[in-house]
């Protein structure tokens, strides 16, 4: 191991930065603390951008384009800042045959949002997950980490409308 390496500053006075920095020294700095140095930036800061990913890559000595490779590979991340409310449908096979694509479609077709967007405003980010284990409410949706069942799309932009109304007078 090099003993003439100085670590890097952080990429600014942020106190997030602290925890992403302790995350990679309980790992020695080694490489396998990627994926985890990872998931700490994207729970401390909500997403990750080219800056957070530079600044781990020179912490962990891993070139920039494995980093990014990680960083696009896994589902978990994301490389876009998450809208102030997020909706999750489930397109497991239950949530599928029980109308799960229609409500994507309602939702694409009202907010102009496809899985994995957010909307221009910043409001809604829309992401779809393979299988929430829910499948005795299909079709299962989250609202902001709130799992509800057996829904439908008037339902579902009911709901999201509230985020979104233009008024601010929503009830999500």
């Amino acid at each position: 191991m090099r003993t003439d390496f100085v670590n890097p500053s952080p990429p600014s006075e942020d106190k997030r930065w602290r925890l992403v920095d302790a995350t990679m020294r309980r790992h020695g700095r080694q490489s396998h603390a990627l994926i985890e140095s990872l998931h700490t930036v994207q729970e401390s800061f909500g997403y990750l951008d080219e800056e957070a990913l530079r600044y781990v890559a020179a912490v962990l000595r891993v070139p920039l384009s494995h980093v990014y490779g990680v960083a696009t590979f896994y589902h978990f991340f994301t490389l876009k800042p998450p809208g102030e409310h997020t909706c999750v449908v489930c397109t497991g096979t239950a949530c599928y045959i029980k109308g799960a694509a229609s409500i994507l479609s309602a939702i694409a077709q009202a907010e102009g949002v496809k899985p994995g967007e957010t909307t221009k405003d910043g409001k809604l980010s829309l992401l779809s997950a393979r299988c929430l284990g829910s499948c005795g409410l299909a079709p299962a949706v989250v609202f902001d980490g709130e799992v509800v069942g057996k829904m439908t799309p008037s339902l579902v932009l009911e709901r999201i409308r509230g985020w979104t109304s233009r008024d601010g007078r929503g009830t999500a």
